[in-house]
């Protein structure tokens, strides 16, 4: 069946827009409630965290209504990444997690995503129980059957602590002099607790969130002022989340951007040196060519999955691997958290630079990237990209001009009305030409 509300990361649309409004949302508490604690006996307990945008406090009280009239005693834990409701869901023994995000959207979007008990995101036949739910009426519990709400005063230090003790005890960063870019996000509070208190000197931005400026100009999907702060400070490297937490780009000495393939290559060389070794990476359509073959220069297994870190995790359990991710910044090490944490990633990433005694500029340059472009096409129609037959044309003659040298790769956006197109290739002109053709093609397709 396909899903009707659940995109590749949750619901998410923009505010006032059905179904991102405040009575779908409460509803949606209700059936999710029901569905999430069938298992649960008499202990039904959901935690709730969000984002720092304004819309939050709306969707926080219509997901907790929701929830207690479906009977589910209800964690309130504020400002808080994705990657940390997931800990706690897990920390708490709770049914399910709630986070209240559009992650790298900017304020006026919003959206809620689900984790089960065990802190990993909902499989696509939960979704569906839920959705089925919510075409039924919605039943209010009596009185006494209600559920009961608090608030989690010491949440944000749990997840500190969290993070730092996923370092080896006695590993610090004293030496270390980094720019944290928290986007006015989710992290604005934990993230600089977690590197001050491993000893680093850290220059935060980013990190005045007012309900509007999420994202905006800052972290990882705006590198520029990372870019600029670390220049300035003279800093070892920098560091820059996304609102909600779940992604990490970072910064060299040179104020060169170093992606998620890249953090992932990193990690990956590190853990390959150490007698556990790395048993293989999963990564998705979009990483790029340059790290699947530096990996299989180290002999590490390496396979892709449909673009989402779900899907990257999914792939992880089926082959009983521990890192994965994607270019944007999701980087998955599902032996220390179930779903991408841009705080523990990064701190992953220092651990293998202190490891090699080397610079993140250093440590990049173990692969080497093919050229990449991507250009995200506004989509007003939509089209079926796999046979439209000027798409297909306009793909068929790029990739006879690569001749097996690069890869052409077209999808919907699964969070926004978007068809991304995506060419990769040996010759970076080539490249450039290529991806404005399509785009051009597919512009006038769905206009």
């Amino acid at each position: 069946m396909t899903r009707k509300y659940f995109g590749t990361d949750g619901i998410r649309g923009r505010v006032g827009d059905y179904p991102i409004t405040a009575d779908f949302v409460l509803k949606l508490g209700w059936a999710a409630g029901r569905v999430l604690t069938r298992d649960s006996g008499s202990h039904k307990r959901v935690l709730i965290g969000k984002d720092t945008r304004v819309s939050g406090y709306m969707f926080e009280s219509a997901l907790e209504a929701g929830l207690i009239s479906a009977g589910v005693d209800v964690d309130m834990l504020g400002p808080m990444p994705t990657p940390a409701v997931a800990y706690l869901t897990r920390a708490f023994r709770a049914s399910a997690g709630i986070v209240i995000s559009a992650s790298h959207n900017p304020y006026h979007d919003n959206g809620i995503k689900f984790f089960a008990a065990d802190g990993y995101k909902l499989p696509d036949s939960v979704e569906l129980q839920i959705e089925q739910l919510l075409d039924q009426p919605l039943h209010t519990n009596r009185s006494e059957d209600l559920g009961r709400a608090r608030r989690i005063s010491d949440a944000v230090g749990r997840y500190v602590e969290f993070c730092k003790g996923t370092l080896p005890a006695g590993f610090g960063l004293s030496g270390y002099k980094i720019v944290l870019d928290c986007a006015h996000g989710a992290t604005y509070s934990a993230a600089p607790k977690v590197f001050k208190e491993l000893g680093a000197k850290v220059t935060t931005i980013g990190a005045a969130p007012d309900g509007f400026n999420i994202n905006e100009g800052c972290g990882s999907t705006h590198m520029q002022p990372l870019q600029q702060a670390v220049l300035q400070q003279g800093a070892d490297f920098g560091i820059a989340l996304d609102g909600d937490g779940d992604r990490v780009l970072m910064v060299d000495h040179r104020g060169e951007i170093v992606d998620g393939d890249e953090l992932i290559y990193i990690i990956a060389a590190y853990r390959a040196r150490r007698q556990s070794g790395c048993t293989g990476v999963a990564g998705t359509l979009m990483t790029n060519l340059g790290m699947e073959l530096a990996l299989g220069e180290l002999g590490i297994p390496f396979e892709r999955t449909a673009v989402g870190d779900r899907y990257v995790i999914e792939a992880l359990k089926k082959n009983h691997w521990h890192l994965g991710g994607e270019n944007s910044g999701h980087v998955l090490c599902s032996d220390i958290n179930t779903t991408g944490d841009g705080i523990v990633g990064a701190l992953q990433v220092i651990r293998a630079l202190a490891d090699a005694d080397v610079t993140l500029h250093d440590a990049k340059h173990g692969m080497s990237k093919f050229p990449q472009q991507m250009i995200n096409v506004p989509r007003v129609k939509s089209i079926d990209l796999a046979t439209d037959q000027q798409v297909k044309r306009a793909v068929l003659d790029a990739e006879q001009q690569l001749d097996g040298r690069g890869r052409v790769l077209l999808r919907p956006s699964g969070t926004e009305p978007l068809i991304r197109v995506m060419v990769e290739g040996e010759d970076d002109q080539l490249v450039d030409r290529l991806v404005h053709q399509i785009a051009n093609t597919v512009r006038q397709r769905v206009a």
